[in-house]
């Protein structure tokens, strides 16, 4: 439940596309504009100090590239919700962004009907995968590529946690959620990387790392 304008950081080098995109930020009661940059460092710096809820980032900017400007706040800001918005539409790109840290993929030629709804989706907890390359997206990952991209931020919350050993109840209570979007979410997990037994998910933990305290 959204209580009060989820704060969004932009970042684009072309001043049209920016002013387009915070017009219809802008229109969006629920949404509101902290800051506008117009290069990669601009935006590191005005991100870091506005703190966000989410960030669109196009990946095509002078002084410090969208890639790398993910990959830089993602680091720094481990919590902040990264959107990129580009023009390319290749497979590739998509996997690249994805493991960069981005949480979310949006052309910028769906941005007026798709902004909305993709930075919400992102701010929730999951991924948003532009509708227009949604099948690429869809179709197996390439052998190089780990299976944890298949998964969404709230999906691997949840499959963390179940490793670990706590029941629905005590995952609800954690991540503030309902236990039927536990399940959900549980369910989704195991059937994208084909796990059936709990065994099973607590393997795949210890292969991500997320053992490592026990």
């Amino acid at each position: 439940m959204i209580t009060q304008p989820i704060r969004v950081s932009l970042a684009d080098d072309h001043p049209f596309v920016l002013m387009g995109i915070k017009s219809l930020i802008e229109s969006e009661p629920r949404l509101t504009v902290v800051s506008a940059s117009a290069d990669g460092e601009e935006a590191f710096r005005e991100i870091l100090e506005q703190d966000p809820d989410v960030a669109i980032i196009d990946l095509s900017m002078p002084k410090m590239d969208g890639m790398q400007l993910i990959r830089s706040l993602k680091t720094r800001l481990p919590g902040l919700k990264l959107l990129a918005l580009t023009v390319h539409e290749d497979d590739a790109y998509i996997y690249q962004v994805l493991r960069a840290g981005a949480d979310g993929y949006l052309l910028k030629r769906s941005a007026a009907e798709e902004l909305v709804r993709a930075i919400l989706t992102v701010w929730g907890g999951d991924r948003f995968i532009d509708p227009a390359i949604a099948a690429k997206a869809a179709e197996p990952l390439p052998a190089s590529a780990p299976q944890i991209l298949l998964l969404s931020e709230r999906e691997i919350d949840v499959l963390r946690l179940l490793a670990f050993g706590f029941t629905s109840k005590e995952i609800a209570d954690q991540l503030d959620i309902g236990i039927k979007t536990v399940d959900t979410y549980k369910s989704r997990a195991v059937d994208k990387l084909n796990l059936r037994t709990r065994a099973q998910i607590v393997r795949f933990a210890a292969s991500q790392g997320w053992l490592a305290d026990l």
